[in-house]
């Protein structure tokens, strides 16, 4: 787990464990011979990705953003996937239960980033991973998930999300839409048509509760009155994806994946966004940046 103070909110990362993917598919067109030079590949050309959840306490709330992917593969997937399924115990070793939890948001509704959503009780039904939680997911992306085209439809797991939108535990959003105050979504096509980042605007009121974060020596994000932090989810899956052209080929709509990743730097950059990245097994945070020849880089927080 990794933590920080942003404004009057604080920060934990926490893992649902690790995963080997092909790295053609992690980077799409990009050569080997390039993106070798950023992660290491075994003799198979798989390289390790990581399954990152951010938790957002508000002071009021406690947010999950992702629940990883859960423990309800079946045999097929888990021999190209594994089973981390890390992400509950990794909860309860800093004392956050299931029953703690206020809102979860999904990002999007690939099996990798909700699969924690639901699980299997001991009767074997389906059922809400996070009982009292609210859930929040893209409209657009439960509707494509219904009917995805050939080409993906094995990301899409209905038991990871269904009963909770027939129940009304889950909303389904259009895109824009704050959460709670300082914790909104917004859309970036590319990956999918409708995947959402989160956005967090840490407010820094100067409460007692920001210091005594800081009197315990947690890392602040305090450059700006309103320090902002994004979980960017799949547009820039780790920092060796935050080139412009470097996409996965996963990506259904690449050309706006580029443009998507344009217009997030543009804000992002310039007001000095933490972003959090979603498959990234060593760096889950850092500030993007350029550099004086104009190359982007991640520097961390």
């Amino acid at each position: 787990m990794q933590r920080l103070t942003l404004g009057d909110f604080e920060l934990s990362v926490f893992s649902d464990g690790t995963y080997p993917l092909d790295g053609g598919a992690f980077f799409g067109v990009v050569p080997k011979v390039m993106w070798s030079k950023k992660v290491a590949a075994d003799e198979r050309n798989y390289v390790t990705a990581g399954l990152n959840s951010l938790l957002i306490r508000t002071g009021k709330q406690t947010v999950l953003v992702e629940t990883g992917m859960g423990n309800k593969l079946s045999e097929r997937m888990i021999k190209f996937y594994g089973q981390p399924a890390r992400l509950l115990e990794n909860l309860a070793a800093a004392a956050i239960a299931p029953d703690d939890v206020d809102i979860v948001i999904n990002s999007h509704l690939h099996f990798d980033h909700c699969g924690w959503n639901t699980v299997r009780d001991n009767s074997g039904k389906i059922v809400p991973t996070f009982p009292r939680a609210k859930y929040y997911a893209p409209e657009g992306e439960w509707q494509y998930a219904r009917q995805p085209s050939e080409r993906d439809a094995i990301s899409y797991l209905p038991e990871n999300y269904d009963l909770l939108v027939a129940s009304g535990q889950m909303t389904l959003l259009k895109g824009g839409e704050e959460i709670v105050p300082g914790i909104s979504v917004k859309t970036f096509r590319g990956h999918t048509a409708h995947m959402q980042a989160v956005i967090i605007h840490g407010l820094d009121r100067g409460s007692h509760v920001s210091q005594n974060r800081r009197d315990v020596g947690h890392p602040t994000v305090s450059e700006f009155s309103s320090p902002t932090a994004c979980y960017i989810s799949d547009l820039i899956p780790t920092t060796a994806h935050i080139d412009l052209t470097w996409g996965m080929g996963f990506d259904l709509y690449p050309l706006d994946t580029i443009e998507s990743k344009k217009q997030y730097y543009a804000q992002a950059i310039s007001e000095k966004w933490l972003t959090v990245f979603t498959h990234d097994p060593t760096t889950p945070w850092a500030y993007i940046e350029k550099d004086a020849a104009g190359k982007l880089l991640a520097r961390a927080a």
